[in-house]
């Protein structure tokens, strides 16, 4: 009976971010919880355990789950280690097993450790053998490093983006492991290195240019030897020195094959990575087009302060430019200021209150913005995500009025790559002219397939697509686009164990 030991640690930060993220910003579970937590849903250990469940000779031994609530800033040092020590704590007490998952995100950075995703496997390795097989999931915006591939046997990467493929990823690792157990499949992993660092509706997985690296991915892992192929672009805001795009094949043995497939997809990222960044509209610009649409919603897509990719959330550069510009249209705006929210709570629902919005976290980019406002609703800001049904918290949060703009205001950050967090808080954004969404992308259904415009707008803000904007320091250069004329050679690195 194979006892096989189930980890996860998930998060993604954005290094331009000034407000560390904490401990304190993890849901963590421990133990047979971590089982609890996760059968019946739809994160990568809900797949794995919907494989290895369906296997009565297999016996879990789960350890410690911790995945943030949402994106943040840079872990701080403290919390870092108390997370390493506690993820790896639980590791040293299981006793003997025969194979490891580990989900995992692969974008975090501390403030003492760079590649934490790598630290950890590393320790892991040291703890548990180094024979013992490990397969890691990762988010495909995750930064594959070499520590990261030495210690583990295989990685699976996520197909999809936007993400709708997190159970099917675990799915797809915890069955890479069983052939590892079960049928003694050798797992080698050939990866490429892109100096590139990419945005856009060209990576939209279901129809950009990113299409022909994840079909063949597919067609490569459904290949008699193929284990396990993607193309992972990496998160542009975590700025570490293995920051770039990848693309990697695990093969069952061939060394060939996986080095000329990982080349291939290289090679076809390549070809069209040029086209992948977002055409941006300045701030003045995107005020002017939406006073000129007449009839139905304009959405603003901010993601320049997207707290799915790391940002803080605290933003009010398109609310004050509308404001500037004298739109008299109906708006709809998320922010974070808990100043802003402890004063709507003294003052209760049906005050007016004077107040400041915006720059709570990162005041060098946001000046507060100066609003009279009527609030319209308080709330514990507990409710769960439109498109996964996981459960979120915004922290107690109000819904100001201020004229003609409906501010959703909140303590902390959530993700707001759908419309739960104003479903839950009484807001239809169909109802408004004009509509600030906080994210990169979002399923198409969410906004853009009814919208009447949608205008991704130059913003400030620490997860710009403005690439170059941000002051990457720390990555290796040259790479696309913060340098010219880049000269690319596919070359294909081995790993195996």
């Amino acid at each position: 009976m194979p006892r096989i030991l189930i980890a996860e640690c998930k998060q993604e930060v954005s290094s331009f971010n000034p407000v560390p993220s904490r401990y304190e910003d993890f849901r963590v579970v421990r133990g047979a919880a971590l089982l609890d937590h996760h059968r019946g849903g739809g994160e990568e250990v809900s797949g794995a355990l919907s494989i290895f469940d369906a296997d009565r000779s297999v016996q879990l031994v789960p350890t410690f789950g911790a995945s943030s609530n949402t994106s943040g800033g840079v872990l701080a040092a403290d919390s870092f280690e108390r997370l390493s020590r506690d993820f790896l704590g639980s590791l040293a007490d299981v006793g003997p097993v025969d194979a490891a998952y580990f989900s995992m995100h692969g974008a975090m950075q501390a403030e003492n450790e760079d590649d934490p995703e790598g630290f950890l496997l590393q320790e892991a390795r040291r703890l548990l053998g180094e024979k013992l097989p490990f397969v890691v999931s990762l988010d495909l915006h995750g930064v594959l490093t070499d520590r990261m591939l030495e210690h583990s046997d295989a990685v699976v990467a996520y197909h999809t983006y936007p993400h709708v493929d997190f159970f099917q990823t675990g799915a797809r690792a915890a069955s890479l492991l069983m052939k590892i157990l079960t049928r003694g499949v050798r797992p080698v992993t050939a990866r490429v290195k892109i100096p590139a660092l990419v945005r856009g509706d060209e990576l939209i997985t279901e129809s950009g240019a990113i299409r022909e690296c994840i079909q063949l991915a597919q067609q490569i892992e459904a290949s008699d030897a193929g284990l396990s192929a993607g193309v992972m672009w990496g998160n542009p805001f975590t700025d570490v020195p293995e920051l770039r795009t990848n693309s990697f094949v695990v093969m069952d043995g061939d060394e060939t094959a996986a080095r000329e497939h990982a080349v291939e997809l290289a090679n076809r990222f390549w070809r069209h990575h040029e086209k992948m960044q977002v055409p941006l509209t300045s701030l003045i610009d995107a005020a002017r087009l939406a006073s000129e649409v007449q009839t139905g919603t304009v959405v603003m897509m901010d993601a320049a302060d997207a707290t799915s990719s790391g940002a803080s959330g605290d933003s009010n550069a398109i609310v004050r430019e509308l404001r500037r510009h004298n739109y008299h249209g109906r708006v709809l705006a998320p922010i974070v200021d808990p100043a802003a929210v402890r004063q709507a709570f003294a003052a209760g629902i049906g005050a007016t209150i004077r107040t400041t919005v915006g720059g709570a976290f990162d005041p060098a980019r946001f000046q507060p913005l100066p609003i009279e406002a009527q609030v319209r609703l308080l709330s514990d800001g507990k409710f769960r995500s439109e498109s996964f049904g996981w459960p979120w918290d915004s922290g107690p949060t109000a819904v100001l009025q201020a004229d003609n703009i409906t501010l959703v205001v909140g303590t902390r950050p959530v993700s707001l790559f759908d419309r739960s967090w104003f479903y839950a808080h009484g807001q239809d954004p169909r109802r408004f002219d004009v509509v600030v969404v906080k994210s990169p992308h979002c399923e198409p259904h969410m906004f853009a397939n009814w919208c009447a415009k949608l205008i991704n707008v130059d913003a400030p803000g620490s997860t710009s697509a403005n690439l170059r904007s941000l002051g990457h320091t720390q990555c290796a250069r040259p790479i696309f686009p913060l340098d010219s004329a880049i000269d690319f050679h596919a070359v294909a690195q081995i790993f195996h164990r």
